[in-house]
């Protein structure tokens, strides 16, 4: 997947965080309730985001890293601050495992740390 598609989906997820469904004609009674997001019916919090890199040399991976970067510039910063968004090329994957510190969070790219990662 090249670098437009890469931030464009960091956008998309945004919006899957923010998106709360309309009821269009429903009468509001004492009982109603305010909608929420829709994520929040299924998960207790949204899930993190890891994105895993191949088919591209090291420089297409910085490319790439760089993209998601930008994508998530663009996204507001309750979603940076509530979505942890981290990516691993496939080969670091493929030698250290996935529980290794071989993610990189988009905001800071020269950080390794765990999947598990939090702010």
């Amino acid at each position: 997947m090249g670098p437009e598609r890469l931030a464009a989906k960091i956008l998309a997820y945004e919006r899957l965080y923010r998106h709360v469904p309309v009821t269009v004609s429903r009468p509001r009674t004492a009982a109603y309730q305010v909608p929420t997001e829709d994520w929040r019916r299924r998960y207790p919090i949204f899930p993190r985001l890891l994105f895993v890199l191949d088919g591209t040399g090291p420089t297409g991976i910085t490319n790439r890293v760089n993209a998601l970067r930008s994508g998530a510039e663009l996204t507001g910063a309750d979603f940076l601050a509530a979505v942890p968004i981290l990516v691993a090329p496939l080969t670091d994957i493929l030698r250290g495992g996935p529980p290794a510190p071989i993610w990189r969070p988009v905001t800071t790219p020269t950080e390794q740390v765990t999947w598990t990662h939090r702010r």
